[in-house]
């Protein structure tokens, strides 16, 4: 399988199917309560990747083990397990919006800790069109749904904790697979959900007969397409790409998530969510260019260097 194809179908699952999971958390919130709905994305999706690791597992350290721990804890009890906990006052394509803030988070954690990734000037540039797409995208749903601010807070934060552990993750990646490492961290995610869960007295008052058929396909649909699929391209991509391009999945994501209330739900499409679009796709069109650049500008140097090389040693 080559690179291109690779790097176009995990881009494909977090810019859709990831787009796609904040639809699907508001349905699985009409009937399973937010930290076990959490905790059921996550446990069960890890299992399945340890699975599919098989023997790889026993080779992992009690380091990688340790540091896959702290990014599943920001991941999915920092992140996902606020998410839902928040979108049960605040519509899915709000909560997109406010997500959106995660690249800015990363730039930040960057600039504070630099590491082997600079993002490029341009890059960062880039990012302004996509926050004022993704803002024009959400501007008559905020207007509508009259959301306070506690709620904001609690998402920010989520973005923040997810910001954190992308950073974290990206410097694991000679330690384990995509596969395993995806695996570890949402295990250990979901395990600590669980508790969460149970201290706060949501399995005490689950009961699972009144769960509907909906919830149980949202669910599902966050198990295999946002954890299974979603986090191993998401973590392959951390391995591959710039950070900063991989973030674009968060100005596509509230777009998808807006279409699909449109398309599923019947809601109106304005001009105003047109131009939000066309101004994410804008965005993710320049860093994208500026990345690609970037990535051949080393490669044509080397070249040039091993040319000139061989040139002296005739």
């Amino acid at each position: 399988m080559s690179r291109k194809f690779l790097v176009i179908g995990s881009f494909a699952a977090i810019y859709l199917l990831w787009g796609s999971t904040y639809f699907a958390i508001t349905l699985g919130l009409k009937s399973i309560p937010p930290f076990l709905l959490m905790a059921l994305r996550s446990f069960c999706g890890g299992v399945v990747l340890l699975a599919l690791s098989g023997r790889h597992i026993a080779s992992a350290s009690w380091q990688t083990w340790l540091q896959a721990s702290l990014c599943g804890l920001l991941f999915f009890v920092g992140c996902h397990g606020l998410l839902a906990f928040a979108q049960q006052s605040v519509p899915s394509g709000v909560a997109a919006i406010v997500l959106a803030t995660i690249p800015f988070w990363i730039l930040l954690v960057d600039v504070l800790f630099p590491g082997d990734q600079h993002p490029r000037p341009v890059a960062l540039l880039a990012l302004v069109p996509g926050f004022l797409g993704v803002g024009l995208v959400a501007w008559q749903n905020v207007e509508q749904a009259g959301v306070s601010i506690l709620p904001i807070v609690w998402l920010l934060a989520a973005a923040l904790s997810w910001s954190i552990g992308t950073v974290l993750s990206r410097s694991m990646s000679s330690q384990a697979s995509a596969i395993l490492l995806s695996g570890m961290q949402l295990s250990i995610g979901g395990a600590v959900l669980f508790a969460i869960s149970w201290l706060t007295g949501e399995v005490g008052s689950f009961k699972p007969s009144e769960v509907s058929m909906t919830s149980i396909a949202a669910a599902l649909w966050l198990i295999i397409s946002g954890s299974v699929i979603g986090f191993v391209a998401y973590n392959w991509l951390l391995e591959n790409v710039a950070t900063s391009l991989v973030s674009t999945y968060t100005f596509v994501n509230p777009v998808i998530a807006v279409l699909l209330g449109t398309v599923v739900l019947g809601e109106p499409f304005s001009r105003m969510m047109l131009a939000g679009a066309s101004l994410v796709i804008v965005s993710v069109l320049v860093i994208w260019r500026a990345e690609h650049s970037s990535s051949r500008r080393p490669k044509a140097e080397t070249d040039r260097a091993m040319k000139h090389l061989a040139l002296r040693k005739t």
